[in-house]
Parts: C-alpha cells; structure tokens; sequence
C-alpha cells in the first residue's frame, strides 16, 4: 500500500484494484448525473436561434448567447470525456489513471456547467428585466453554485477532519 493508499485508508479492506474499481464505479455515478442535465442544457441552447425573438436579441445578448453555446458544449465533451477515455483504454489495466483523469474532467466539466448555468440566467434576465438585472442574477448564480459545489464541501470535509479528500 503506498504513503497515497495510507493517507486515503477509510478502513475498508480492499485491494488497490478493488478500490480503482470502486471510485470508478462513484465517479460513473456522479457523471450520469450531471450528463443528462447538462446534455439538455446545450440541446436546449442549440434550439433558441430558431425561435421567432432570437432576432430581437442585441448584440451583447447574441454574443452572450454564443459564449453560452461555446462553454455548454465544452462542458459536455469535459462530462463525456471520462466514458470515451474508458473505452479508448478499456482492458489497459488503468483504472487508476482513468479514476485521476476522469476526476479532473468532471472538476472541469462542473466549473463550465456552473458557467453555463450563471450565464444561461443572466442571459434571460437580461432578455426578460434589464442588462443589470442579468449581471446581478448571473454573480449571484455563480456565488450560489460556488458555495454549494465547492465552499459547503470543503467545509464539510474540513469539520470531519479529512481536508485533504474534499
């Protein structure tokens, strides 16, 4: 078992494989989740210029629109990628990389679809209120999905006592 194995023991008896196929298993997990949601998210954007008030759109929102599209398909190839990874090197033996990887990926993947998500409700507010409304609801968004995706489990893991796997 190595310094890195130790460090992570939660008193399971499993061997390093067992435990590559276990995180694997909870990252898959995870994935499913957040593939479905943001899958629609991009296919529901995809949509938008063929309805009837794309064209009153201004410039700023035509460009916000188009960074939104750009940022919610990157966020979809960073969800898919762990999956595609794992049947490029299916029956490789690493399973342990694909775990590390695919880890980064999902990261990746959450902080655009928090992106997608903010700027996808400062579009409509802006569309629908005003240009400030918009900027005020999309930081808010992006202060809320920080607190709960990355604040709020730091803090969790910090008062179990396990900082380093948060």
């Amino acid at each position: 078992m190595s310094e890195r194995d130790a460090a992570l023991d939660d008193g399971r008896s499993e061997t390093h494989n067992e435990r590559a196929d276990r995180n694997w298993d909870e990252l898959l997990q995870e994935l499913r989740v957040t593939q479905t949601g943001t899958q629609i998210l991009t296919g529901f954007l995809l949509t938008i210029p063929f309805q009837a008030r794309f064209e009153e759109l201004d410039g700023y929102q035509r460009n916000l629109y188009l960074v939104l599209v750009v940022i919610a398909v990157l966020a979809t190839a960073l969800m898919v990628a762990p999956v595609a990874m794992h049947r490029a090197l299916f029956r490789r033996r690493l399973k342990q990389e694909l775990v590390v990887v695919g880890s980064l990926f999902a990261k990746a993947g959450l902080v655009t679809l928090a992106l997608v998500m903010a700027g996808g409700a400062m579009l409509l507010f802006d569309v629908v209120l005003s240009r400030e409304a918009g900027r005020w609801v999309g930081g808010a968004t992006l202060v809320v999905l920080g607190a709960f995706w990355w604040l709020l489990p730091k803090l969790v893991g910090r008062r179990a006592g396990d900082d380093d796997r948060a």
